[in-house]
Order: C-alpha cells, then structure tokens, then sequence
C-alpha cells in the first residue's frame, strides 16, 4: 500500500497548506459540485452562532458584534461542523464527510487578508471559506467561499508584517519587548494602543511557533532594531508586572532579551514543548496582572 504524505507536515499552526493535486481533485469531486449547498448549510450554521455570541461578545473596542470576533466565529462554525458530520446527514455533512474519508484536508487558517487585516477562516482542500466574513466590514456577506489562490490570504512571514498589518489593522504601534526579556524569544514584541493599552504581542500558536522553527532567530532580530515603547505605557507596565518577572534596577533588559533568545537557541528550546507552554503560562500571569489593574485592552 502507497504511504500517502502528511500535506501540512512542518507547517505552522494555521498557516495555510500548498494545494497539491490529490487535494485539487478531491475538492472537485465532493465539495464543487455541492457549493452551493454548502454555502447555504455553513451561513445557516453562522445565524445559529450569532445568536449566543452576539450575547456572549456583544462589545469590543467600541465595536458592536460581529465586528472584531472573526475567531470566535471561526472557531464556533468549526466545532459545530466537525460535531454533525460525525454522523452526516445534511446533503453538505454528506459532501464535507466524504471529502473528509477520501483523505481530503480541512484546516483551520490564519494570516493577512487582502494586505489590510488578519483574518481567521477554514481552508477545505483548495477552497477558502470564511464563516466571519462580515467581522471587519459588516455590509458584507456573513460566509464567502472562494479557490484558495484566489483569496489573497497570505501567511505572517515575519515581524515586519506582522507589525505593519497590526498598525493598519488596530492602530497599534508594535515596539522591542524590552519589558520582559524571559518572553521574548517567543513573544518579541510590544504594542501600544495610543492612550489605552500596552500588551504583549503575540501570544498565539502561529507566531510563537515562527519564532520557534527560526530557532528565535526572528525574535532576537527585531528585539535589536525595533524601538522601545514610550515611556510612560512602558512604565505604566512594568508597575503591574508581576514581581517573579522583574530584574534589577539598572539590568539593560534589550540586551537581556537577546541574551535570553541566545541561551533559549543554545538550549534547543525550539525542541521543548513543555518550556513553550510554560511561557504561555507566564504571558497568561501577566496578562491577567495587567487586566486587573486596567492597563490591556478588554477581550
């Protein structure tokens, strides 16, 4: 038996996967012939989330739902998917079950849409669907199904993007995080919301893991050329940072951020999943030190 290749081996998480031929001829054979209907199954699937989000997550930033709640959408739309066509029924369950049988790939995706802004959506073989379609412009269909190639959903390559899309996106600034070093090999930046916020950035699977495959290569770059926040959101957070991630007064903390991403390469922390998770542990500490005394942004 011909061993068939894991397509999305050595990607990072929720980044996109190159359309081979198998998943080419797999789309056309179950999902294109039922567009339509799927189409109609996934837009009455996000009528029925809207009703318990828009309650759950009626405000954010200022922006009514839908707005800004592109991931929860996404993410709710998937799980009630992935539930139904366990035993499908619906013509679409039918449609997306035997894609999924015949070793057809459904992948959750993330990455910079059109240039403007990040978007989470749902990559199915070659299409791209987004049940969140609406989130940043809300006169604009709930659900959009387009080939892949014609999606303009790009991957996060590097910090720069990141940063740029972020300042287009949220009108935040992105700086150096020279506030803690311990975190910088995987979150080394910064983002300051003029007047409002200062947040470490970003504590998601994708980019903790780009830092990760570059052996925080990434990380220590940007940390050495990009400029430190303003002073007073800097200090305004490290008054609430937790006393277990302070250093001493006078410790030069950009050059103990590079140092940290060196000894992180040295010791192969790239390898280490457990000393990842525990970072993440560490942003969630500070992250809910920084919400209590007011100085993030509201999820």
């Amino acid at each position: 038996m011909t061993r068939i290749p894991d397509e999305t081996a050595g990607l990072l998480p929720q980044e996109p996967f190159p359309i081979s031929r198998r998943q080419q001829a797999l789309t056309a054979r179950f999902l294109l012939p039922s567009q339509q209907i799927i189409y109609d199954y996934l837009l009455n699937l996000r009528l029925e989330a809207d009703k318990v989000l828009s309650v759950r997550y009626p405000v954010i930033n200022g922006k009514a739902y839908p707005l800004g709640r592109c991931k929860e959408i996404s993410d709710t739309v998937r799980a009630e998917l992935a539930r139904r066509i366990q035993r499908p029924v619906h013509p679409a369950e039918r449609a997306i079950h035997g894609f999924l049988r015949a070793g057809g790939i459904i992948r959750p995706v993330w990455g910079i849409l059109r240039r403007q802004f990040f978007q989470n959506a749902t990559q199915f073989g070659s299409l791209y669907i987004d049940v969140s379609n609406d989130t940043v412009t809300v006169t604009k269909p709930k659900v959009e199904i387009l080939p892949m190639a014609d999606s303009e959903l790009e991957p996060v390559r590097n910090l720069a993007d990141y940063a740029l899309v972020a300042g287009r996106y949220w009108k935040a600034d992105m700086y150096a995080n020279v506030l803690v070093p311990a975190l910088a090999p995987v979150m080394p930046l910064i983002g300051v919301w003029p007047g409002r916020a200062v947040e470490l950035q970003s504590a998601t699977d994708y980019v903790i893991g780009m830092m990760m495959r570059d052996r925080f290569q990434m990380a220590e770059d940007w940390l050495r050329q990009a400029p430190p926040p303003p002073g007073p959101a800097a200090q305004a957070f490290l008054d609430n940072l937790p006393a277990a991630f302070r250093l001493p007064p006078g410790t030069d903390l950009r050059e103990a951020g590079i140092a940290a991403c060196r000894t992180a390469r040295r010791e192969q922390r790239f390898k280490d999943v457990a000393w990842r998770d525990a970072r993440v542990m560490d942003y969630q500490a500070i992250f809910q030190a920084q919400q209590k005394a007011g100085q993030v942004l509201p999820a």
